[in-house]
């Protein structure tokens, strides 16, 4: 490994793309308030889309993959191991990336890769966690964040076991940033949607994409487990389209192979999907925080499906009044929201901005 001249480490989980998207946010701003070279270290599609916008990063970090089918989360045991194996190789890469610090003790910033944060402790360095999971539909104890829930019944013993661990990490960091609204407790600060900064108005960005109809725009994130609500949005297109004016544009992400079809625009992986989602009329998606976030803070209307038995999916979706089985109502769904008015000045979020204060506060 080269050898670079850093005092910010950014390590971003590589599983999905929204870590990456709300990330870039935060460098963005930190690299107004401060001087300092910011390295990022991740892996597959999240190094890509951190490096097209101009950041230096690392492509270290191997996801692993989680089986999906018919939107449906398989296996969940399966999947917490195959995360622990990552974990383990994933603090090896963290442990031999510090040590490249050339003398210097960077800052530690972690967006959900635990694997740096516990290489960071054990040196005593300093570290920073950008997390969200703060509680679940089925864990009644809202101070204890970070609890996942992928198994249950005696599985979930094991399961319990890791979050302890993890709650142990989460404690001891400097400052726990959450891309929420609450009251800041302990190392828990709350700084609001953390989204990209739109740097061009609705109109101009409409014009642009050479968009002139209703826009639905479907997106899939950063791992083919959205194939299943592609498909389903795209038969409910095909039939809506016969009594309505509108148009489809198709982010299938870096991972998802799709046939080419002349009743939509596939425009595969994109550096700007935020500006898409603000230009659109409906957004359809997973239940990722990140694209939630963007419609939400751009005032773009949602149809968010999560992925079932993944709790922190389900979680973000029944926050907004969605649950799996309403991907048998996508057509409705659509008809329904394609009616909402729709402004086209996005709100005020300074999640970004915040985040980047406090961490140059500890530079």
């Amino acid at each position: 490994m080269v050898r670079l001249e850093t005092s910010v480490y950014f390590f971003t989980s590589p599983i999905g793309l929204g870590h990456a998207t709300r990330d870039i946010a935060i460098a963005e701003k930190l690299k107004q308030i401060v001087g300092n070279e910011i390295l990022f270290i991740t892996g597959g599609a999240a190094y890509e889309l951190i490096s097209r916008e101009g950041f230096r990063a690392l492509n270290l970090y191997r996801p692993p993959h989680f089986t999906v089918d018919a939107g449906k989360l398989r296996n969940g045991f399966v999947w917490l191991m195959r995360y622990i194996i990552y974990y383990k190789r994933s603090k090896k890469i963290a442990e031999n990336a510090i040590k490249e610090m050339s003398g210097k003790y960077p800052l530690i910033v972690s967006d959900e890769d635990f694997a740096s944060i516990a290489v960071g402790q054990n040196i005593i360095l300093k570290c920073i966690l950008i997390y969200d999971i703060l509680e679940s539909p089925i864990c009644s104890n809202k101070d204890k964040i970070g609890e996942t829930h992928f198994t249950s019944g005696p599985l979930h013993i094991f399961e319990k076991k890791m979050n302890g661990s993890l709650h142990d990490l989460i404690n001891k960091c400097e400052k726990v940033i959450i891309p929420d609204f609450g009251s800041n407790k302990a190392n828990l600060v709350y700084v609001g949607p953390i989204v990209r900064e739109i740097k061009s108005d609705r109109n101009r960005l409409r014009s642009n994409f050479g968009l002139t109809r209703k826009t639905i725009l479907v997106c899939a994130g950063g791992t083919d487990a959205g194939r299943y609500l592609i498909q389903k949005s795209l038969d409910a297109y095909e039939k809506l389209k016969k009594r309505f004016d509108i148009d489809l544009i198709l982010v299938s992400g870096p991972n998802l192979k799709l046939n080419v079809s002349n009743q939509f625009h596939n425009l595969g992986f994109i550096n700007n999907l935020h500006e898409y989602i603000y230009a659109s009329d409906l957004v359809i998606s997973l239940a990722g925080r990140s694209t939630i976030d963007e419609s939400n803070v751009y005032g773009t209307p949602g149809i968010f499906i999560p992925i079932k038995n993944h709790f922190e999916q389900e979680r973000n979706a029944i926050r907004l009044g969605y649950k799996y089985e309403d991907i048998s109502n996508i057509e409705r769904l659509i008809e329904e929201k394609l009616g909402f008015t729709r402004t086209n000045t996005a709100s005020s979020s300074r999640g970004a901005e915040m985040a980047a204060k406090i961490i140059s506060e500890f530079l």
